[in-house]
């Protein structure tokens, strides 16, 4: 005989078990194994008081933050909504059926509270996991960045008033004085490189003159061709073995990209412990400094060379090329096709670089004129301080195995980004300012590489993650033993 449903609701239920409730080998399951965050109570007690009510405990935040992320839920507000009717959220944050949960500004009040300190850490430690299990090898890394919208629109764009743009400006020449006074050995970020200029600096006209009210350390950027809109910028370091995101950096959009390949460098050495022998990225990262400071560094640098695409085009084009100039290192001249001797003038204070001429009038009478410069005073070759420096690294950027890297990174950086827009929400910021968005970064970041982790070890070692998975079991059966009076109380 065929039944029908009972739509009477149970009043009570005593033997609802949230441990048997969720499968052996689900996701949050498996995460719960690795994820270690014995650190964070410590890392953030000094933000709290001793009196006042109890607080969330932090380790339930960070919990609450990493779902955010992980499933892409929309909102804050939405993931509270969720969680009570998620067995599998109740059992990872370790809540029972009936206890309340908290209000989304826990959330907000404590990343204003912790900064980004304790993210960074948690990324830190979950990257050294992935070095202990063998995915990450270290030695070998690809590097790019993707613009992020501003959580803000055009309409709150507002021009700057006199006093302010004039602070600005000044901050402005206060940095350039800064870079020429640095080190001779040190090379400002922008020098050598022609990125700088086809993009919106930091300190660009439009940048200095307005500013979005709604989240002001937003810059505008102009990306593909497509109007100017408010943007951020995340840089990544992902290793060659797995792909494990070993370095995240967060920037205006603004930025330059590569002023960073050497601090996304230094992070993921201070992260793995491993250094770094080559690196591999596009044609933004390919200036004469960074090529030079891998040089030094001993690092091969597998990058596109910069200019390389518009070398012989434009105002070179039809003209002789500086491989038709002779170089005499004895005498620290160079010959040009007509046989005329070019001696160094001066040296570029910022782009460090030798400017070596003819005699005054020997350009405006030779018969190669029209083949050599288009210039009223003179066809001039630039050489760089570092000139053997420079021409290893290039020697090194146009072999066969930095073109096998570069194939591979295009699909390795963009298999990584793309993950982390489809899945995890990277394309948007979901909070204003700076060190907000660096936190989604570091989060999303952090995500991805918990999931190939715990892919990893599920793979790799069936037997010793069903040790895990048994010793997990216990030991959360005995931490909600213990942790049960207290939520009650």
């Amino acid at each position: 005989m065929m039944s029908e449903g009972d739509a009477q609701a149970p009043m009570w239920s005593y033997q609802v078990n949230l441990e048997k409730r969720v499968r052996d080998d689900h996701p949050l399951r498996r995460i719960n194994r690795v994820l270690d965050l014995s650190f964070v109570r410590k890392q953030v007690a000094h933000t709290y008081g001793r009196r006042g009510n109890k607080s969330v405990p932090p380790e339930v935040i960070i919990r609450m933050m990493l779902l955010l992320f992980l499933d892409d839920i929309k909102s804050e507000r939405e993931l509270m909504r969720i969680i009570p009717e998620r067995l599998d959220y109740l059992w990872f944050l370790g809540y029972g059926l009936d206890d309340k949960v908290p209000d989304h500004s826990v959330l907000s009040k404590a990343r204003k509270r912790w900064g980004k300190e304790v993210f960074v850490s948690l990324f830190s430690r979950v990257v050294q996991q992935c070095v202990e299990a063998g995915l990450v090898e270290g030695r070998k890394i690809h590097v790019d960045a993707s613009l992020v919208d501003a959580n803000a629109n055009l309409g709150s764009v507002k021009p700057l008033s006199e006093d302010l743009i004039k602070a600005i400006e000044q901050t402005a020449k206060e940095q350039v004085q800064k870079l020429d006074e640095k080190d001779d050995d040190q090379e400002p970020p922008c020098a050598g490189g022609a990125s700088a200029g086809t993009s919106v600096g930091p300190y660009a006209k439009t940048n200095r003159q307005f500013r979005s009210t709604t989240d002001p350390d937003a810059t505008l950027v102009r990306h593909a061709g497509l109007k100017s809109r408010l943007r951020y910028k995340t840089h990544r370091a992902v290793d060659d073995a797995h792909e494990i995101i070993t370095a995240v950096e967060t920037t205006t959009g603004a930025v330059d990209e590569a002023s960073q390949l050497m601090g996304l460098i230094e992070a993921h050495e201070d992260t793995t412990d491993q250094a770094v022998r080559t690196v591999i990225a596009d044609a933004r990262y390919g200036n004469v400094s960074n090529l030079i400071s891998c040089q030094k560094a001993g690092i091969q640098a597998h990058v596109k060379l910069l200019g390389e695409s518009i070398r012989g085009k434009g105002r070179s084009e039809g003209i002789y090329s500086d491989e038709r100039f002779s170089y005499d290192a004895q005498s620290n001249t160079y010959r040009c096709p007509a046989n005329q001797i070019m001696k160094p003038r001066r040296l570029h204070p910022q782009r460090l670089t030798w400017e070596y001429v003819t005699a005054k009038g020997t350009c405006l009478v030779c018969k190669l004129r029209a083949l050599c410069t288009r210039s009223r005073t003179g066809r001039t070759i630039h050489r760089h301080r570092d000139q053997a420096l420079l021409e290893k690294a290039r020697h090194v950027a146009n072999s066969k195995a930095a073109k096998a890297d570069l194939k591979r990174r295009q699909h390795l950086m963009e298999r990584s980004f793309a993950d982390a827009a489809n899945c995890h929400g990277l394309k948007r910021s979901r909070w204003r300012g700076l060190c907000k968005q660096a936190i989604q970064d570091l989060l999303i970041a952090t995500v991805q590489n918990l999931r190939k982790l715990i892919r990893y070890l599920s793979q790799s070692h069936p037997y010793l993650a069903g040790c895990l998975l048994k010793l997990s079991h216990r030991l959360t059966s005995l931490l909600f033993e213990q942790a049960t009076p207290i939520l009650a109380s």
